[in-house]
């Protein structure tokens, strides 16, 4: 497990404790138990003290900034006790992006968080010469046109696999791989546009960030910033608990339905830029995951284009 990795497991524990911490005192509040639980405590008390204190302010910002946004969690009527957890992997496997839950079950209450500790990343999605992203991306297969481009570069890299190649050894990799592999993926997706017209660009999105509606937690060490961001797309974040109102609105978001460009970024050759209406836009980044050559590249995804509405704030630390 990478270091990146550790402390973002151990910054999901400190903002499940954090909730825990500013609403047991006046309600019931059970933590529930799991194996994803047990992993966060140990990377977050296997951090330094310096590292916890950081964490702690970061998601003790986000706390305040959440409670401000959400009735339900303060005023719980009779819908208690509140239980909080954090989700499996696997989970976000399966296309729910929410790290930690806050679930009134009496009332079939919940929200969600996800958790960035100094990144801003949303998915990190894999290419290869099995995998059709088509089919787990959008449900809808790539043709055989995009699986013959591309197989000779995995075929390639393969060999190379086999031959102990490490990447830094590869003067030429994005003429040789990158470039062709993004260009191949562009004119697979500009496909399955053409042929399903306003499905792909709301599928992307829902794909990048699930099916579940969440706050965005994302903590900046260097800045002693903490930022959240409302991802209300199915309108089921900022309720009211009785007549309990939050004094901030959270708009519901409108996904995209047309593609308006796809195309490299400029002076760059392993970054494209997927710009959309309603004012979302993707950049996908293509990269090795690893040291040692394998048959299969990586996408580092972020969301470098939000709609006006979605909303935002910083909380300093």
């Amino acid at each position: 497990m990478g270091i990146q990795t550790k402390n973002g497991k151990a910054f999901e524990y400190a903002n499940l404790y954090s909730l825990y911490r500013a609403l047991h005192i006046t309600q019931e509040v059970i933590i529930e138990e799991n194996s994803a639980l047990e992993v966060a405590m140990e990377r977050y008390h296997n951090s330094t003290e310096e590292m916890r204190n950081r964490m702690n302010a970061g998601a003790d910002a986000a706390t305040r900034i959440i409670l401000r946004l959400e009735p339900q969690l303060t005023t719980p009527l009779t819908n208690v006790p509140l239980y909080l957890s954090i989700q499996e992997d696997a989970r976000g496997q399966q296309g729910d992006v929410r790290d930690i839950l806050c679930i009134r079950r009496q009332n079939e209450w919940e929200i969600g968080l996800s958790c960035k500790h100094n990144h801003t990343a949303v998915k990190h999605s894999r290419l290869s010469r099995t995998i059709d992203f088509g089919d787990s991306w959008f449900e809808i297969p790539c043709s055989q046109n995009y699986f013959n481009e591309i197989n000779p570069l995995f075929d390639e890299l393969e060999e190379l696999r086999e031959q102990g190649e490490l990447w830094r050894n590869i003067d030429d990799k994005e003429e040789r791989f990158y470039t062709p592999l993004l260009e191949a993926f562009m004119r697979e997706l500009d496909r399955l546009n053409y042929e399903n017209p306003r499905l792909i660009p709301e599928r992307l999105l829902q794909y990048l960030l699930g099916r579940n509606d969440f706050y965005k937690v994302i903590t900046h060490d260097r800045r002693r910033v903490t930022q959240v961001q409302a991802f209300n797309i199915y309108g089921t974040l900022n309720r009211n608990a009785g007549r309990e109102r939050s004094i901030v609105n959270v708009p519901q978001l409108n996904m995209p339905t047309r593609f308006f460009d796809i195309s490299f970024k400029p002076n760059s050759r392993n970054t494209i830029i997927v710009t959309c209406d309603n004012g979302w836009t993707v950049s996908m980044r293509i990269h090795n995951a690893s040291s040692r050559v394998e048959p299969s590249l990586k996408f580092d995804v972020r969301l470098t284009g939000v709609p006006p509405a979605l909303y935002s704030h910083h909380e300093a630390w």
